[in-house]
Protein backbone atom coordinates (compact mmCIF):
# COMPACT_ATOMS: atom_id res chain seq x y z
CA UNK A 1 0.00 0.00 0.00
CA UNK A 2 1.60 3.40 -0.93
CA UNK A 3 1.30 6.08 0.50
CA UNK A 4 -0.13 7.92 -2.07
CA UNK A 5 -3.01 5.35 -2.14
CA UNK A 6 -3.27 5.02 1.14
CA UNK A 7 -4.03 9.16 1.26
CA UNK A 8 -6.73 8.82 -1.10
CA UNK A 9 -8.60 6.02 0.01
CA UNK A 10 -8.24 7.56 3.99
CA UNK A 11 -9.43 11.17 2.14
CA UNK A 12 -12.85 9.11 1.72
CA UNK A 13 -13.00 8.55 5.50
CA UNK A 14 -11.54 12.05 6.39
CA UNK A 15 -14.07 13.75 3.89
CA UNK A 16 -17.24 11.82 5.75
CA UNK A 17 -15.94 12.31 9.18
CA UNK A 18 -14.87 16.36 8.03
CA UNK A 19 -18.92 16.61 7.20
CA UNK A 20 -20.16 14.86 10.12
CA UNK A 21 -18.12 16.57 12.31
CA UNK A 22 -19.23 20.31 11.02
CA UNK A 23 -22.32 19.30 11.66
CA UNK A 24 -22.42 18.39 14.94
CA UNK A 25 -19.90 21.22 15.28
CA UNK A 26 -22.97 23.43 14.25
CA UNK A 27 -25.48 21.55 16.48
CA UNK A 28 -23.19 22.06 19.83
CA UNK A 29 -22.63 25.69 19.00
CA UNK A 30 -26.32 26.27 18.92
CA UNK A 31 -27.36 23.91 21.70
CA UNK A 32 -24.48 24.12 24.27
CA UNK A 33 -23.11 27.61 23.46
CA UNK A 34 -19.57 28.53 24.34
CA UNK A 35 -19.62 27.61 27.66
CA UNK A 36 -21.11 24.17 27.43
CA UNK A 37 -18.24 23.77 24.47
CA UNK A 38 -15.50 24.02 26.83
CA UNK A 39 -17.48 21.61 29.07
CA UNK A 40 -18.14 19.36 25.85
CA UNK A 41 -14.01 19.58 25.43
CA UNK A 42 -13.41 18.54 29.10
CA UNK A 43 -15.18 15.90 29.21
CA UNK A 44 -14.45 14.37 25.60
CA UNK A 45 -10.09 14.52 27.22
CA UNK A 46 -11.72 12.34 30.06
CA UNK A 47 -13.19 9.98 27.83
CA UNK A 48 -10.27 10.09 25.47
CA UNK A 49 -7.94 9.33 29.04
CA UNK A 50 -10.72 5.93 29.94
CA UNK A 51 -10.65 5.35 26.84
CA UNK A 52 -7.20 4.76 26.51
CA UNK A 53 -6.31 3.62 29.85
CA UNK A 54 -8.81 0.59 28.70
CA UNK A 55 -6.17 -0.84 26.40
CA UNK A 56 -6.16 2.18 23.71
CA UNK A 57 -2.47 2.75 24.94
CA UNK A 58 -1.83 -0.83 23.16
CA UNK A 59 -2.95 0.01 19.84
CA UNK A 60 0.02 1.51 18.78
CA UNK A 61 1.91 -1.83 19.88
CA UNK A 62 -0.44 -4.29 18.10
CA UNK A 63 -0.28 -2.53 14.86
CA UNK A 64 3.12 -2.17 14.51
CA UNK A 65 3.52 -5.99 16.13
CA UNK A 66 1.14 -7.40 13.20
CA UNK A 67 2.65 -5.62 10.54
CA UNK A 68 6.38 -6.45 11.59
CA UNK A 69 5.31 -9.86 12.05
CA UNK A 70 3.28 -10.24 8.63
CA UNK A 71 4.66 -13.26 8.00
CA UNK A 72 4.51 -14.75 10.87
CA UNK A 73 0.49 -15.78 11.73
CA UNK A 74 1.32 -17.59 14.67
CA UNK A 75 2.76 -14.85 16.26
CA UNK A 76 0.48 -12.36 15.36
CA UNK A 77 -1.64 -14.57 16.80
CA UNK A 78 -0.04 -14.35 20.17
CA UNK A 79 0.18 -10.78 19.92
CA UNK A 80 -3.66 -10.81 19.72
CA UNK A 81 -4.11 -13.02 22.58
CA UNK A 82 -1.86 -11.39 24.81
CA UNK A 83 -3.65 -8.11 24.15
CA UNK A 84 -7.27 -9.65 24.41
CA UNK A 85 -6.33 -10.24 28.01
CA UNK A 86 -4.62 -6.85 28.99
CA UNK A 87 -7.29 -5.43 27.32
CA UNK A 88 -10.15 -7.14 29.02
CA UNK A 89 -8.31 -6.63 32.72
CA UNK A 90 -7.94 -3.49 32.22
CA UNK A 91 -11.28 -2.30 30.55
CA UNK A 92 -13.18 -4.13 33.58
CA UNK A 93 -11.58 -2.63 36.33
CA UNK A 94 -11.46 0.93 34.82
CA UNK A 95 -15.36 0.47 34.39
CA UNK A 96 -16.08 -1.03 37.92
CA UNK A 97 -14.15 2.18 38.95
CA UNK A 98 -15.81 4.37 37.07
CA UNK A 99 -18.57 3.07 38.56
CA UNK A 100 -18.18 3.33 41.87
CA UNK A 101 -15.96 7.06 41.61
CA UNK A 102 -17.48 8.39 38.48
CA UNK A 103 -19.26 10.98 40.45
CA UNK A 104 -16.43 12.24 42.79
CA UNK A 105 -14.39 12.76 39.31
CA UNK A 106 -17.33 14.72 37.88
CA UNK A 107 -17.39 17.11 40.59
CA UNK A 108 -13.21 17.18 40.34
CA UNK A 109 -12.39 17.11 36.83
CA UNK A 110 -15.97 19.08 35.49
CA UNK A 111 -16.00 22.14 38.06
CA UNK A 112 -19.94 23.70 37.87
CA UNK A 113 -21.29 20.56 35.89
CA UNK A 114 -22.60 17.37 37.06
CA UNK A 115 -21.89 14.72 34.22
CA UNK A 116 -21.71 11.86 36.48
CA UNK A 117 -24.69 10.05 34.30
CA UNK A 118 -22.66 10.33 31.63
CA UNK A 119 -19.87 8.50 33.48
CA UNK A 120 -21.90 5.49 34.06
CA UNK A 121 -22.98 5.33 30.54
CA UNK A 122 -18.97 5.50 29.59
CA UNK A 123 -18.11 2.85 31.95
CA UNK A 124 -21.00 0.30 30.87
CA UNK A 125 -19.50 1.17 27.04
CA UNK A 126 -15.86 0.75 28.05
CA UNK A 127 -15.44 -3.28 27.27
CA UNK A 128 -17.09 -2.64 23.91
CA UNK A 129 -15.05 0.36 23.19
CA UNK A 130 -11.83 -1.17 24.02
CA UNK A 131 -12.61 -4.46 22.16
CA UNK A 132 -13.45 -2.13 19.11
CA UNK A 133 -10.25 -0.34 19.17
CA UNK A 134 -8.53 -3.70 19.14
CA UNK A 135 -9.98 -4.78 16.36
CA UNK A 136 -8.94 -1.29 14.69
CA UNK A 137 -5.22 -1.77 15.45
CA UNK A 138 -5.10 -5.41 13.78
CA UNK A 139 -6.93 -4.12 10.76
CA UNK A 140 -4.37 -1.07 10.71
CA UNK A 141 -2.10 -3.67 11.23
CA UNK A 142 -2.93 -6.15 8.24
CA UNK A 143 -2.89 -3.26 6.06
CA UNK A 144 -6.49 -3.56 5.27
CA UNK A 145 -7.07 0.02 4.49
CA UNK A 146 -10.61 -0.78 2.81
CA UNK A 147 -11.95 -2.27 6.11
CA UNK A 148 -10.42 0.36 7.99
CA UNK A 149 -12.12 3.08 6.17
CA UNK A 150 -15.37 1.51 6.03
CA UNK A 151 -14.91 1.70 9.70
CA UNK A 152 -14.17 5.03 10.26
CA UNK A 153 -16.62 6.19 7.81
CA UNK A 154 -19.74 4.01 9.49
CA UNK A 155 -18.24 5.61 13.03
CA UNK A 156 -18.92 9.05 11.57
CA UNK A 157 -22.07 8.37 10.90
CA UNK A 158 -22.87 6.62 13.84
CA UNK A 159 -21.75 9.68 15.80
CA UNK A 160 -23.57 12.23 14.14
CA UNK A 161 -26.39 10.35 14.25
CA UNK A 162 -26.26 9.98 17.97
CA UNK A 163 -25.10 12.85 19.66
CA UNK A 164 -26.71 14.81 17.16
CA UNK A 165 -30.30 13.58 17.81
CA UNK A 166 -29.31 13.46 21.75
CA UNK A 167 -27.88 17.30 21.68
CA UNK A 168 -30.98 18.53 20.01
CA UNK A 169 -33.54 16.59 21.93
CA UNK A 170 -31.63 17.02 25.83
CA UNK A 171 -29.12 20.08 24.70
CA UNK A 172 -26.15 19.13 26.86
CA UNK A 173 -26.50 16.44 28.93
CA UNK A 174 -27.93 14.18 26.08
CA UNK A 175 -24.49 15.44 24.02
CA UNK A 176 -22.64 13.99 27.29
CA UNK A 177 -24.46 10.61 26.97
CA UNK A 178 -24.22 10.36 23.23
CA UNK A 179 -19.87 11.26 23.26
CA UNK A 180 -19.73 8.15 26.31
CA UNK A 181 -21.97 5.45 24.02
CA UNK A 182 -21.41 6.00 20.60
CA UNK A 183 -17.90 5.12 20.33
CA UNK A 184 -19.14 1.49 21.69
CA UNK A 185 -21.69 0.88 19.18
CA UNK A 186 -19.37 0.61 16.29
CA UNK A 187 -18.42 -2.96 17.35
CA UNK A 188 -20.96 -4.38 16.16
CA UNK A 189 -19.90 -2.85 12.52
CA UNK A 190 -16.22 -3.82 12.63
CA UNK A 191 -16.57 -6.86 14.05
CA UNK A 192 -18.80 -8.01 11.12
CA UNK A 193 -16.61 -6.45 8.81
CA UNK A 194 -13.55 -8.44 9.92
CA UNK A 195 -14.79 -11.66 10.55
CA UNK A 196 -15.60 -11.87 6.82
CA UNK A 197 -11.73 -11.49 6.07
CA UNK A 198 -10.14 -14.98 5.23
CA UNK A 199 -6.98 -14.66 8.08
CA UNK A 200 -9.34 -13.35 10.54
CA UNK A 201 -11.03 -15.72 12.99
CA UNK A 202 -12.47 -15.89 16.75
CA UNK A 203 -10.57 -18.27 18.08
CA UNK A 204 -7.63 -16.38 16.89
CA UNK A 205 -7.92 -14.37 19.98
CA UNK A 206 -8.34 -16.83 22.43
CA UNK A 207 -4.93 -17.94 24.40
CA UNK A 208 -3.33 -18.07 27.35
CA UNK A 209 -0.58 -15.09 26.38
CA UNK A 210 2.80 -14.70 25.79
CA UNK A 211 5.32 -13.07 28.35
CA UNK A 212 7.69 -11.55 25.99
CA UNK A 213 4.80 -10.01 24.00
CA UNK A 214 3.71 -8.51 27.81
CA UNK A 215 7.04 -6.83 27.88
CA UNK A 216 6.61 -5.46 24.01
CA UNK A 217 3.17 -4.31 24.34
CA UNK A 218 4.05 -2.97 27.82
CA UNK A 219 6.26 -0.60 26.32
CA UNK A 220 3.98 0.26 23.78
CA UNK A 221 1.70 0.94 26.73
CA UNK A 222 3.68 3.17 28.50
CA UNK A 223 3.98 5.36 25.39
CA UNK A 224 0.72 5.15 24.78
CA UNK A 225 -0.21 5.76 28.50
CA UNK A 226 1.85 8.60 28.57
CA UNK A 227 0.07 10.29 25.30
CA UNK A 228 -3.46 9.44 27.03
CA UNK A 229 -2.58 11.09 30.40
CA UNK A 230 -0.07 13.62 29.03
CA UNK A 231 -2.21 15.25 26.34
CA UNK A 232 -6.03 15.67 27.91
CA UNK A 233 -4.74 16.36 31.44
CA UNK A 234 -2.68 19.24 30.15
CA UNK A 235 -5.99 20.62 27.99
CA UNK A 236 -8.10 20.20 30.96
CA UNK A 237 -5.50 22.73 33.13
CA UNK A 238 -5.37 25.08 30.40
CA UNK A 239 -9.05 24.86 29.94
CA UNK A 240 -9.31 25.23 33.61
CA UNK A 241 -6.64 28.10 33.47
CA UNK A 242 -8.68 30.09 30.96
CA UNK A 243 -11.75 29.95 32.34
CA UNK A 244 -10.47 31.48 35.63
CA UNK A 245 -8.45 33.77 34.33
CA UNK A 246 -10.48 35.16 31.49
CA UNK A 247 -13.83 33.43 31.94
CA UNK A 248 -15.31 30.15 30.64
CA UNK A 249 -16.42 31.31 27.26
CA UNK A 250 -12.44 32.23 26.94
CA UNK A 251 -12.05 28.46 27.24
CA UNK A 252 -14.82 27.81 24.92
CA UNK A 253 -12.97 29.94 22.53
CA UNK A 254 -10.04 28.24 22.30
CA UNK A 255 -11.39 24.67 22.15
CA UNK A 256 -13.84 25.77 19.34
CA UNK A 257 -10.13 26.96 17.73
CA UNK A 258 -8.60 23.71 18.70
CA UNK A 259 -11.43 21.65 17.18
CA UNK A 260 -11.01 23.46 13.88
CA UNK A 261 -7.40 22.35 13.49
CA UNK A 262 -8.63 19.01 14.24
CA UNK A 263 -10.89 18.76 11.78
CA UNK A 264 -8.86 19.97 8.84
CA UNK A 265 -5.46 17.98 10.20
CA UNK A 266 -7.57 14.40 10.22
CA UNK A 267 -6.32 13.75 6.64
CA UNK A 268 -2.42 13.67 7.60
CA UNK A 269 -2.85 12.67 11.38
CA UNK A 270 -4.39 9.50 9.97
CA UNK A 271 -2.58 8.88 7.19
CA UNK A 272 0.33 8.49 9.31
CA UNK A 273 -1.12 6.30 11.63
CA UNK A 274 -2.87 4.31 8.58
CA UNK A 275 0.11 4.01 6.74
CA UNK A 276 3.75 5.98 8.32
CA UNK A 277 3.61 4.01 11.15
CA UNK A 278 3.20 0.04 10.08
CA UNK A 279 5.83 1.03 7.12
CA UNK A 280 8.15 2.50 9.90
CA UNK A 281 7.87 -0.59 11.65
CA UNK A 282 8.71 -2.93 8.54
CA UNK A 283 12.33 -0.56 7.81
CA UNK A 284 15.75 -1.73 9.12
CA UNK A 285 17.97 0.08 7.11
CA UNK A 286 18.96 3.74 8.08
CA UNK A 287 19.30 4.55 4.10
CA UNK A 288 15.61 3.31 3.76
CA UNK A 289 14.28 5.45 6.89
CA UNK A 290 15.67 8.83 5.27
CA UNK A 291 14.29 8.07 2.26
CA UNK A 292 10.82 7.42 4.06
CA UNK A 293 11.31 10.35 6.20
CA UNK A 294 11.96 12.54 3.45
CA UNK A 295 8.97 10.98 0.82
CA UNK A 296 6.78 11.68 3.47
CA UNK A 297 7.73 15.03 4.24
CA UNK A 298 7.69 16.25 0.59
CA UNK A 299 3.92 14.81 0.52
CA UNK A 300 2.72 16.06 3.92
CA UNK A 301 4.41 19.31 4.37
CA UNK A 302 2.70 21.41 1.19
CA UNK A 303 -0.77 20.21 2.00
CA UNK A 304 -0.83 21.33 5.67
CA UNK A 305 0.58 24.37 4.52
CA UNK A 306 -2.08 24.87 1.63
CA UNK A 307 -4.64 23.87 3.89
CA UNK A 308 -3.44 26.49 6.75
CA UNK A 309 -3.06 28.86 4.69
CA UNK A 310 -6.80 28.53 2.87
CA UNK A 311 -8.01 28.27 6.31
CA UNK A 312 -6.68 31.29 7.03
CA UNK A 313 -8.39 33.18 4.65
CA UNK A 314 -11.43 31.71 4.85
CA UNK A 315 -11.55 32.64 8.62
CA UNK A 316 -14.82 34.41 9.07
CA UNK A 317 -16.67 31.92 6.38
CA UNK A 318 -15.01 29.03 8.41
CA UNK A 319 -16.14 30.34 12.15
CA UNK A 320 -19.72 31.19 10.88
CA UNK A 321 -20.25 27.61 9.06
CA UNK A 322 -18.96 25.37 11.31
CA UNK A 323 -20.03 27.56 14.51
CA UNK A 324 -22.30 30.73 15.40
CA UNK A 325 -22.06 34.49 15.68
CA UNK A 326 -21.00 33.78 19.78
CA UNK A 327 -17.47 32.18 18.32
CA UNK A 328 -16.28 35.35 16.32
CA UNK A 329 -13.62 35.98 18.78
CA UNK A 330 -11.65 32.91 17.86
CA UNK A 331 -10.90 34.75 14.61
CA UNK A 332 -7.96 36.47 16.76
CA UNK A 333 -6.24 32.97 17.18
CA UNK A 334 -6.42 31.75 13.32
CA UNK A 335 -2.62 32.65 12.81
CA UNK A 336 -0.57 31.17 15.56
CA UNK A 337 -3.10 28.55 16.07
CA UNK A 338 -2.24 27.30 12.07
CA UNK A 339 1.05 28.29 12.25
CA UNK A 340 1.21 25.67 15.26
CA UNK A 341 -0.32 23.27 13.12
CA UNK A 342 1.79 23.04 10.37
CA UNK A 343 5.11 23.18 12.54
CA UNK A 344 3.24 20.04 14.81
CA UNK A 345 2.92 17.49 11.54
CA UNK A 346 6.42 18.59 10.89
CA UNK A 347 7.62 17.64 14.25
CA UNK A 348 5.21 14.50 14.19
CA UNK A 349 6.75 13.05 10.97
CA UNK A 350 10.27 12.53 13.13
CA UNK A 351 8.40 11.80 16.36
CA UNK A 352 6.09 8.71 14.92
CA UNK A 353 9.51 7.26 14.30
CA UNK A 354 10.18 6.73 18.29
CA UNK A 355 6.36 4.70 18.19
CA UNK A 356 8.03 3.07 15.15
CA UNK A 357 11.31 1.97 16.87
CA UNK A 358 9.74 1.43 19.90
CA UNK A 359 11.73 4.15 21.66
CA UNK A 360 10.08 4.15 25.10
CA UNK A 361 12.62 6.35 27.30
CA UNK A 362 12.67 9.09 24.92
CA UNK A 363 9.22 9.20 23.86
CA UNK A 364 7.90 9.21 27.13
CA UNK A 365 10.39 12.25 28.57
CA UNK A 366 9.82 14.47 25.28
CA UNK A 367 5.85 13.99 25.54
CA UNK A 368 5.80 14.92 29.19
CA UNK A 369 8.38 17.67 29.10
CA UNK A 370 6.47 19.41 26.32
CA UNK A 371 2.83 18.84 28.12
CA UNK A 372 4.11 20.56 30.59
CA UNK A 373 5.95 23.42 28.51
CA UNK A 374 2.88 24.30 26.91
CA UNK A 375 1.07 25.11 30.08
CA UNK A 376 3.83 26.92 31.39
CA UNK A 377 3.95 28.63 27.97
CA UNK A 378 0.37 29.24 27.96
CA UNK A 379 0.10 30.52 31.47
CA UNK A 380 3.01 33.29 30.41
CA UNK A 381 1.73 34.50 27.37
CA UNK A 382 -2.22 34.32 27.95
CA UNK A 383 -1.10 37.12 30.72
CA UNK A 384 1.02 38.90 28.20
CA UNK A 385 -1.58 38.93 25.17
CA UNK A 386 -4.84 37.25 26.40
CA UNK A 387 -6.80 34.51 24.84
CA UNK A 388 -4.10 34.69 21.48
CA UNK A 389 -1.14 33.79 23.92
CA UNK A 390 -2.31 30.46 24.33
CA UNK A 391 -2.13 29.93 20.54
CA UNK A 392 1.46 31.64 20.41
CA UNK A 393 2.36 29.05 23.21
CA UNK A 394 1.34 25.87 21.18
CA UNK A 395 3.22 27.11 18.09
CA UNK A 396 6.43 27.81 20.04
CA UNK A 397 6.28 24.76 22.36
CA UNK A 398 6.24 23.05 18.68
CA UNK A 399 8.71 24.99 16.93
CA UNK A 400 11.33 23.90 20.06
CA UNK A 401 9.51 20.40 20.10
CA UNK A 402 10.22 19.82 16.24
CA UNK A 403 14.23 20.57 17.12
CA UNK A 404 14.59 18.35 19.90
CA UNK A 405 13.11 15.66 17.62
CA UNK A 406 15.31 16.12 14.58
CA UNK A 407 18.45 15.71 17.18
CA UNK A 408 16.88 12.52 18.61
CA UNK A 409 16.21 11.16 15.30
CA UNK A 410 19.70 12.24 14.02
CA UNK A 411 21.38 10.16 16.71
CA UNK A 412 18.52 7.43 15.91
CA UNK A 413 19.71 6.98 12.70
CA UNK A 414 23.31 7.27 13.13
CA UNK A 415 23.17 4.30 15.42
CA UNK A 416 21.06 2.49 13.16
CA UNK A 417 24.03 2.59 10.57
CA UNK A 418 27.06 1.74 13.40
Amino acid sequence: MTLVRTSLLNAIAVAVKVSCSMVLNKILAIYVGPSGYAAIGQFQNILSVLSNLAGGVMSSGITKGTAENYNDQLRQHWIWQTAVKLTLVCSLCLAILLLLFGSWLSRVLLQGHDFGGGLVWAALALPAIAANNLLLAIINGKKEIGIYVVANISGSIVSLLTIGLLTYFFHLQGAVIALSVSPAMLLLGTGYMVSKRPWFKLHFLIGAGHRSIVKELTNFGLMGLTTALAAPITFIFIRDFLSKELGVNAAGFWQASWKISEIYLMLITTTLSVYYLPRLAEIKNAEILRYEIFKVYRFVLPVVIFGAVSMFFLRDFIITTLFSAQFFPIRELFFWQLSGDVIKIGSWILSFIMLGRTMTKSFISTEILFSFTFYFFTKLFVHSHGLVGVSIAYALNYVIYWIVMYLIIKKEITKMRN
